[in-house]
């Protein structure tokens, strides 16, 4: 029984680093803005937006993605999801009922980076899960990835 228990033990430990290691962090949702950042300025608005989108290309990697953001609200690339390309989403919601894109242009403009907490639905666990976007902004855009608590 023990050897029983033993091994349950070190396959629910394994299981739980597999996990842990299928959802992004902090520091990789914000490296990967700044490999972004650094893209944009580079290699141009145009390029850098048609690599964002490319559901296999260095910006998508297992749950983070790289989305731009108009200082409206319209969805300039998207990692993801590409039909919300060219939508205005400023006043979409979370599933608490907060802006969270409201507040992502509004801290933005202020402070030119930083991150906003909101709860939406993870797409693999389909739960009602507490995220974390982290932003810069560059010029009249903002770069943002999101990672799941």
């Amino acid at each position: 029984m023990k050897k029983f228990v033993a091994l349950l033990m070190v396959c629910l430990l394994v299981t739980g680093v597999a996990w842990a290691a299928a959802k992004g962090t902090a520091k990789e949702a914000e490296a990967m803005v700044k490999k972004a950042v650094a893209l944009y300025k580079s290699a141009g608005q145009d390029k850098a937006f048609a690599e964002f989108n490319n559901p296999k290309g260095k910006f998508v990697d297992r749950d983070l993605y790289i989305y731009a953001l108009s200082m409206k609200g319209t969805v300039l690339a998207h990692g993801a999801n590409k039909t919300l390309i060219g939508k205005d989403l400023y006043n979409l919601k979370d599933t608490a009922g907060k802006q969270f894109l409201k507040e992502i242009i509004d801290v933005a403009k202020a402070k030119g980076k930083g991150t906003v907490d909101y709860k939406w639905t993870n797409p693999v666990s389909k739960k009602v899960e507490d995220k974390v976007v982290y932003f810069e902004k560059v010029g009249d855009v903002i770069l943002v990835c999101g990672y799941y608590k």
